[in-house]
């Protein structure tokens, strides 16, 4: 079944698919050996490639809070524009909160802007938001398209959920292709090993929307791990710039 799916994917467009990955930047288990020379060296070894992922940098952290401070202080007069706008042109809240996977799988309740009808929202999100979908109010549609109903994730950075770049958090239960992310991807989960982000490296890449497709689906994993196994803070305003020109400027979103 898989075979006959992927054979329909359009690989120009996204990554090619490992089938096989047999390290990711995790936190590798401590040697359980004695205190000989080659287990010492493992130890510092695991100490150190630790230290050098995006969950233990704390340059990265300080960089999250300070950046996330400052955008929210800037979007402040904007946001109180979207709100009274929401407000007006549709009844419910102005918020929408929905629980996500974070940090090791621990769940967490993100902030979005309301952008569909209050009657017709998915608070599960298990049902994927496509283009033209009728539920999306008319402001909805544009903070969509704009990627401005993310704002409010800003508090979620603040708090220590979330980070501005990392893999996008997914609800439980999100299916990809008709399956379970994590029947889909056998190492699903290994991409919980870093706080999830407002954007990151596949979003910039080209996946972002629907993950009805076999392909796509998985290579979107395929960028999340990517970025955990490569991570900087220099790559983090590389995917921060690009994010700003593809979503806020560019408006690729629906």
């Amino acid at each position: 079944m898989a075979s006959i799916v992927t054979a329909n994917f359009d690989r120009n467009n996204v990554a090619p698919i490992r089938r096989e990955r047999t390290e990711i930047s995790v936190r590798p288990v401590e040697f359980a050996g004695g205190g000989t020379h080659s287990a010492y060296r493992a130890r510092r070894r695991s100490r150190r490639r630790a230290r050098n992922e995006p969950s233990a940098s704390i340059a990265k952290r300080i960089f999250d809070v300070m950046a996330a401070s400052c955008a929210l202080l800037f979007f402040t007069p904007l946001l109180i524009v979207i709100a009274i706008a929401i407000k007006a042109t549709s009844p419910g809240p102005v918020l929408f909160f929905q629980y996500r996977y974070g940090y090791r799988n621990r769940r967490f309740k993100i902030y979005k802007f309301r952008t569909m009808r209050a009657d017709a929202g998915d608070v599960r999100g298990v049902r994927q938001t496509i283009q033209g979908d009728a539920r999306v109010t008319s402001v909805g549609r544009i903070l969509r398209k704009t990627s401005l109903d993310e704002i409010p994730q800003l508090i979620n950075v603040i708090k220590g959920d979330m980070s501005l770049v990392g893999p996008r958090p997914h609800v439980p239960g999100m299916l990809a292709a008709d399956l379970p992310y994590e029947d889909l991807v056998p190492y699903y989960f290994q991409r919980h090993t870093a706080r999830p982000g407002i954007t990151g490296l596949a979003q910039v890449s080209g996946c972002r929307g629907s993950t009805a497709e076999f392909g796509p689906a998985v290579s979107r994993i395929d960028y999340d791990l990517d970025y955990i196994e490569k991570w900087s803070l220099r790559m983090d305003i590389m995917i921060i710039i690009r994010t700003i020109r593809k979503e806020f400027l560019s408006g690729s979103g629906f």
